[in-house]
């Protein structure tokens, strides 16, 4: 894989993404440190994280993500040269008892020395605000409703905050994720006004069954020079197919897995019935046209020109490896219109 350049900053990564959400979860760290092992070795040199990781979130388990890959770097020595790395800080809570309420400045400078502090490392590649501070629709939610908005960070004073990290060399480049058209804007427009740093990536939902940057923030995104990095690209397993068995009220089993195993999953998004058929329709158009779930899905970012980077999240070194051999698929025109044909009956169910 060649490497590509994240929006106008210095950063250049493989078009895979090591996802590590699910360590210290689903993953246990020995388990971790052999994925990580194998995932530099297949030559992706992008792995990204999160201070509030790993998910689903509880308070025993937050910050353990970049604690077990900070062990790994202290276990690799020269390993952390080789790898872009990316982290996020997060906030105020979306419900989370054990999260600030806030994100102030001070907050955010607090954060990334926490989160340096557990990855043993000097410095964070991409600096991500994992949410908008400000109210929007996200994580299941439609709708924009201006009475529940209760921001207390301007953007600017974001972007300052940020900026203090990337002078101290704390940070290289900073990035957003679950963000809007209007914020991408806002965010590049401010940092230009103000010669403040300019925001390389955005990280979003972006898959068979959630398409919604394509309604706009594809455009958005390539007029600004912001890359994207597609999170989910298997829709939280529905892609892969081990659902296309479950009831039709919502994919229920299989209990191993992650929608399986929290009910908080399992009520939101990707528990939907509406993106269970979904996912089943995309699943059997895979089948027809030779190729299984996965490779349909992973293929379909893969090869997608808004797509920079995609995210893959792995339980095992075999998903891993599934995942990483579809990189060179490509997908015929007709199996294209079949995806584009699904998609105008059935929208994106898992928004």
């Amino acid at each position: 894989m060649d490497t590509l350049r994240l929006g106008h900053s210095d950063l250049h990564v493989t078009p895979i993404c090591l996802g590590t959400m699910t360590f210290g979860e689903q993953v246990d760290e020995p388990t971790a440190h052999a994925i990580l092992d194998r995932s530099l070795a297949l030559g992706i040199n992008f792995i990204d994280t999160a201070e509030m990781y790993s998910v689903p979130t509880r308070a025993e388990t937050y910050g353990i993500t970049e604690t077990i890959i900070g062990r790994w770097f202290a276990k690799n020595p020269g390993a952390r040269q080789k790898l872009v790395l990316a982290s996020k800080v997060a906030g105020p809570s979306r419900g989370m008892a054990w999260m600030r309420e806030t994100m102030t400045p001070a907050e955010m400078v607090a954060a990334c020395d926490d989160s340096l502090r557990r990855l043993q490392t000097d410095v964070i590649d991409l600096y991500q605000i994992h949410w908008p501070e400000r109210h929007v629709p996200s994580f299941g939610s439609l709708y924009y409703d201006p009475s529940k908005e209760k921001s207390q960070t301007s953007i600017h004073a974001q972007l300052e905050a940020l900026a203090g990290l990337v002078r101290a060399g704390k940070i290289r480049a900073i990035g957003l994720s679950n963000e809007t058209p209007y914020g991408v804007h806002e965010f590049v427009r401010l940092a230009e006004q103000h010669g403040l740093p300019r925001v390389a990536t955005v990280q979003n939902t972006y898959c068979l069954i959630n398409r919604a940057v394509d309604n706009g923030l594809d455009e958005t995104m390539h007029r600004l020079g912001v890359s994207l990095l597609a999170y989910s690209p298997l829709g939280f397993g529905l892609l892969t197919g081990k659902y296309d068995p479950c009831g039709t009220d919502g994919p229920d089993t299989p209990r191993d897995a992650r929608i399986g195993r929290f009910e908080s999953v399992r009520k939101g998004r990707w528990g939907r019935a509406e993106a269970l058929a979904a996912a089943r329709r995309y699943n059997a158009l895979a089948r027809e046209h030779g190729l299984t779930p996965v490779q349909l899905a992973l293929a379909f970012c893969y090869t997608n020109w808004r797509v920079a980077s995609t995210i893959i999240g792995v339980r095992t070194l075999e998903q891993l490896e599934e995942d990483v051999a579809v990189w060179g698929t490509r997908l015929s025109p007709e199996l294209l219109e079949g995806v584009d044909r699904i998609r105008r009956e059935m929208r994106d169910p898992a928004f």
